[in-house]
């Protein structure tokens, strides 16, 4: 297994960044590819630095690609950067461009963790052409009860800055509004984990309903875990065991 970081110039964010890419080694095909998010408080190495998921990828043929989007839900800032954009355009192009994975829709996934978790699942409602499967770990999946309802300082700010004046609620930002709006026949295959001591539970559960009255196919569990990356570890080779990889 090869682990690449790639500092590159994004057209995009008007700026270099980064990106850490695990390339399988002795495939003879170009091998599909999982884009793994980051959380709110992380960056493109924490993947690698807090799971084994180099061991994990290795074991399965799997390229892994972890972006960097800093604390932006993965979204076109009001004040800020062009993420979404940088995500769903830039990204895959210059992977392409710069890696041999596969291009091919059934050997595209994406996955993600809180902040990630959101947007993994975002990006597959968005773009569920590009998506095979994608999951979320302990998702911060209800954006609109965030905006809303999140009394803490630091949180309010935060949100005020990537979204200013622009309601989340039954738009391309919230999830459960997408849930409502997707096509059953062409969405990705969809799972969930979350622990049932984390403190994004009830947002969890919320999705569950949202996928269920919407009639949205969504691989569901809860079990004993927290917010920490201990749980994340654990859940991950099961993901990449669920993901439709044709072995």
């Amino acid at each position: 297994m090869a682990l690449i970081r790639c500092d590159f110039n994004s057209k995009a964010l008007e700026l270099s960044t980064s990106m850490t890419v695990l390339l399988p080694d002795g495939v003879s095909e170009p091998p599909p590819v999982l884009y793994l998010l980051h959380g709110l408080t992380d960056d493109h190495t924490a993947w690698t630095r807090y799971t084994s998921v180099e061991r994990y990828a290795a074991e399965r043929g799997l390229a892994v690609v972890m972006p960097q989007v800093h604390r932006s839900f993965y979204a076109n800032e009001a004040y800020g950067m062009r993420f979404w954009d940088f995500l769903s355009a830039e990204l895959p192009e210059t992977v392409g461009r710069l890696f041999r994975v596969s291009a091919r829709r059934e050997d595209t996934f994406v996955a993600g963790l809180s902040m990630g978790g959101y947007g993994a699942i975002k990006w597959a409602l968005r773009e569920p052409e590009r998506f095979a499967a994608a999951a979320t770990l302990s998702g911060a999946l209800d954006l609109a009860y965030i905006q809303e309802h999140d009394l803490r300082p630091h949180m309010r700010a935060l949100v005020a800055r990537v979204f200013a004046d622009r309601h989340v609620a039954g738009g391309d930002e919230d999830l459960m509004h997408l849930v409502r709006v997707a096509d059953r026949a062409s969405a990705p295959q969809l799972r969930l984990r979350c622990g049932t001591e984390d403190h994004l539970l009830a947002q969890n559960r919320r999705f569950v309903q949202a996928c269920a009255t919407a009639g949205v196919e969504l691989d569901a569990e809860f079990g004993p875990g927290g917010h920490a990356w201990d749980y994340w570890d654990e859940q991950l080779p099961a993901v990449l065991d669920w993901l439709p990889i044709k072995r």
